[in-house]
């Protein structure tokens, strides 16, 4: 089922499944888009010259905090109340899980490997030095996120079709913080790195955003 949206003047056509209005749908698409690629680039970078390099990166974990900021502080000065994350749920995860080989394919130049091991799945990116996957870590558990997700909403679970993305955040960044640890990047406190901070923010608006929703149905996760 649609809920409209509650917008500064405006309601949506009973059609429309993004819970915002069709006059607001360019803005906040091009606010997500925005907010991903800054986000992108500036977690990316830091943790680069954090990890004492020099240069430009860009973060998939950068990537959602930005586009996430950007849509809340939209939807704030929009007035929009209506929870427009539903439909994004499944997408997000696929979309890391296969992105994420991408970077495993990228080899070592795309700064995405994991530390030294003597495990027996130690993977050498071509140093002669077996890494741990954890680019392939992070798909695989994005991809088993996927599977608990559809399995739910087969089952129709009404609490899982109503929070899918903040589950999908929460899980991505709970995944995320373990696979930390096992990457070369600098630390910025203690053991923890810039994407450990940035984990325990996802974990903390997804727990918050779950457990305040106020309205008990939303948007279908399907809905085009």
């Amino acid at each position: 089922m649609c809920r409209r949206p509650r917008s500064a003047g405006a309601e949506a056509p009973s059609g429309a499944c993004l819970a915002v209005a069709k006059d607001q749908k360019l803005s906040y698409y091009a606010a997500l888009v925005l907010g991903s690629a800054l986000g992108a680039y500036l977690f990316g970078t830091l943790n680069l010259w954090a990890s004492g390099q020099s240069g430009l990166a860009r973060s998939i974990e950068g990537a959602i905090f930005g586009g996430i900021a950007s849509i809340e502080i939209y939807k704030r000065r929009a007035r929009i109340t209506a929870r427009t994350g539903a439909r994004f749920a499944a997408p997000l995860a696929i979309g890391i899980a296969i992105g994420r080989i991408g970077c495993f394919l990228a080899g070592l130049d795309d700064f995405t490997h994991g530390t030294p091991t003597t495990l027996p799945w130690g993977h050498d990116f071509g140093d002669g030095i077996p890494r741990h996957p954890v680019q392939l870590y992070e798909s695989i558990a994005m991809l088993a996120f996927v599977g608990f997700y559809l399995a739910s909403l087969t089952r129709r679970s009404i609490f899982v079709a109503q929070n899918g993305f903040y589950l999908a955040v929460l899980w991505y960044g709970l995944q995320r913080f373990v696979w930390e640890f096992l990457k070369p990047y600098g630390p910025v406190a203690g053991p923890f790195d810039l994407f450990h901070f940035l984990s325990l923010g996802l974990v903390a608006y997804a727990v918050i955003m779950i457990f305040t929703a106020r309205e008990p149905v939303h948007e279908r996760p399907g809905a085009a």
